[in-house]
């Protein structure tokens, strides 16, 4: 039986995570779950640094043994494999999150860094999110995962990538489209109020901008497409082209 560890930025209440877990144990994992306890999109890889990370274990449908953490994603991530596991798991799983992670939103997303963090570790590892903000449910996305991550343990990955996985509603679960990253612009992305006191303020919103061809290996547009989309990642963001570019400057820094 293979183990799977689970985690989110959602928070370990999310009903993206809980129908995660119960896909996978359905489909004979064992499933191993560490997630904030609370929201926490768009954290990023941030670590908690200089005040105390708690963790409870609590009770989560197919899960063995649940954990939820007062830290980032890639906190509980760090603290499951590190600290709380007896043993290694042979997959890392992350999601089901709510809304897509497309494009340049995976610089951003505590859900991608939490699977770089099963990544980094040698493990392989998904992100996975539904295509849509507001989805009709949780289980096809979580369907599409289990499919995904039995593939990955055929297969294997390349050591240190893993898979960022969008999933739209109604896609078809036998068929993927391997994708690159592509530009994932949104409008009124700020949005300027003033409080009682007659202080301004700024509340970061932001609405998708769903243009561009439907043409193309570019995640957004297999998503415009309705297909599922699998975006191979990896944490090293070197431009090798650009390192030799560099390298011809002939007059050195002034």
């Amino acid at each position: 039986m293979h183990r799977v560890l689970i985690g989110n930025d959602d928070g370990i209440w999310a009903p993206g995570i809980r129908a995660l877990c119960v896909a996978m144990a359905d489909a004979g994992f064992e499933v191993y779950v560490c997630a904030p306890d609370r929201e926490r999109s768009a954290v990023s890889h941030g670590l908690t640094m200089g005040v105390p990370i708690r963790c409870e274990e609590l009770g989560l449908p197919g899960a063995v043994q649940a954990w939820s953490t007062t830290g980032t994603p890639a906190d509980s991530m760090k603290m499951a494999l590190e600290v709380l596991l007896s043993e290694r798991p042979d997959l890392v799983v992350t999601g089901v999150n709510r809304g897509p992670n497309l494009g340049t939103d995976v610089l951003y997303s505590g859900t991608v860094a939490a699977a770089m963090e099963g990544a980094s570790a040698g493990i392989p590892s998904l992100a996975v999110s539904t295509a849509d903000y507001e989805p009709a449910g949780y289980s096809h996305a979580a369907s599409a995962a289990v499919a995904i991550a039995k593939a990955v343990l055929r297969n294997g990955l390349p050591q240190g990538v893993l898979l960022n996985v969008n999933v739209p509603d109604g896609a078809d679960l036998s068929r993927f489209t391997v994708t690159r990253l592509g530009v994932q612009r949104y409008c009124n992305v700020f949005d300027r109020r003033t409080d009682p006191r007659g202080k301004v303020y700024y509340w970061l919103c932001g609405v998708p901008v769903l243009d561009g061809p439907d043409e193309g290996d570019f995640d957004t547009a297999a998503i415009r497409r309705g297909e599922i989309s699998v975006t191979p990642l990896r944490a090293d963001f070197t431009d090798v082209a650009a390192m030799a570019v560099l390298r011809e400057w002939d007059d050195g820094l002034e």
